[in-house]
């Protein structure tokens, strides 16, 4: 936890000036980036970042949030090379949600304290966009109160090809029938280099960036990823967040990123790439967003792909965030990855790390609990007159 400590000062004169430029909100270039990451010792880049994030979300609360991921379907036709979720049409193992097993999964959400559904699966070769804005009336006519969190931009760019509409018209006529927001699923990296090894027939950088364009057009916020770990180089995560944080300039729409490391297990990619990023290499990552991404609000330590030590390590790191209490996860899962965790773990270690854990939504506004009211704060201690 940040005890108000300044970041050590490194001994090249350069270097420093760059940590003081960061640690004064101003904009790092890619270079100066690179420089910081592979210049600063990893106690120091936290150091670093934890003060960049107490200036931009000053306090000891980490958020987090209960849902659940929902994949109406594993099928999929984009065959990505890091991916042991999908099945091809015809599989044996494909599966289409019918609507009984949807609402079973929203009922066991709801009841477990849960508003948001993370709903995205493969790119169905026959499902439009009409079949997806009917499960989501259908979903909001017996839930309205459910958020859904839903069709990352790869999946939104598949049906405007399908349907040969509009990426625009699309998101519209998802919203009209109950989308709420986008999650930044199938970024990956955002650079082609990269792309055309691991996920050749997915949208591009370009129509990823577009998707996300559009849906600040239309009023709609989103997250933005990078799973990383993989054949990329450190300039080209840097490239990533650099596209991140323009489009961010443009139009205010991500809440939050969310970088998390390739899992091998089961995946095709792992022929080329058995071995997965270190701990400290994905500290270092996370530290470094912070800097780089001053102006995204907010940075996700994901305990479901890294486990709760190494999240608990980086909420001194820059991160700000917990993640979710994912009810159900299948994609990192069956990629051999799972680190499952009930409210009252999550709430234990961010407790344990020196925070205050603070329940939210989307869009990062605090839900009560129990414990807090409505503006997450605790509640005031009737006194107790004795009879005595």
């Amino acid at each position: 936890m940040s005890q108000g400590h300044q970041p050590a000062q490194p001994a090249d004169p350069e270097l420093d000036s760059l940590c003081r430029a960061a640690l004064a909100g101003e904009r790092l270039d890619a270079g100066q980036a690179l420089r910081i990451y592979r210049g600063l010792d990893l106690p120091s880049l936290g150091m670093l970042a934890d003060a960049v994030r107490q200036r931009i979300n000053p306090g000891d609360r980490v958020t987090y949030i209960i849902d659940r991921n929902v994949n109406p379907t594993n099928v999929c036709v984009t065959d990505c090379g890091f991916c042991a979720f999908y099945r091809r049409p015809g599989d044996p193992e494909a599966y289409e949600l019918p609507r009984e097993v949807v609402y079973q999964k929203i009922e066991e959400t709801l009841a477990a304290g849960g508003a948001q559904l993370l709903l995205q699966g493969g790119h169905h070769p026959y499902l439009k966009t009409a079949d997806f804005a009917a499960l989501f009336r259908d979903i909001k006519a017996r839930y309205p109160q459910i958020w859904i969190h839903g069709m990352s931009p790869p999946e939104i760019h598949h049906l405007s090809r399908l349907d040969k509409r509009s990426v625009r018209d699309v998101l519209a006529e998802l919203q009209d029938a109950g989308l709420d927001s986008v999650p930044g699923g199938g970024a990956e990296i955002l650079v082609e280099r990269v792309r055309q090894v691991i996920a050749p027939k997915k949208a591009t950088t370009e129509q990823w960036l577009d998707v996300m364009r559009q849906v600040a057009a239309l009023g709609m916020r989103g997250t933005a990823t990078m799973m990383f770990g993989h054949v990329e180089t450190d300039a080209e995560r840097i490239e990533h967040m650099t596209r991140i944080r323009e489009l961010q300039d443009e139009c205010g729409v991500f809440t939050a990123f969310i970088p998390w490391t390739y899992q091998p297990e089961n995946t095709a990619l792992a022929a080329s790439v058995p071995g997965k990023a270190t701990v400290a290499e994905y500290l270092r990552t996370l530290a470094l967003a912070r800097l780089y991404l001053q102006n995204v609000p907010h940075l996700q330590a994901s305990f479901v792909t890294q486990g709760m030590k190494t999240c608990q390590v980086g909420l001194a790191m820059g991160a700000d965030d917990f993640g979710s209490v994912m009810l159900e996860e299948n994609v990192v899962s069956s990629a051999g990855c799972s680190h499952p965790a009930s409210v009252a773990e999550i709430e234990r270690h961010i407790k344990d790390a020196g925070y205050v854990p603070q329940r939210r939504n989307m869009l990062y506004q605090p839900l009560p609990t129990p414990e807090t009211d409505r503006f997450g704060n605790p509640p005031r201690q009737r006194a107790v007159v004795s009879s005595s």
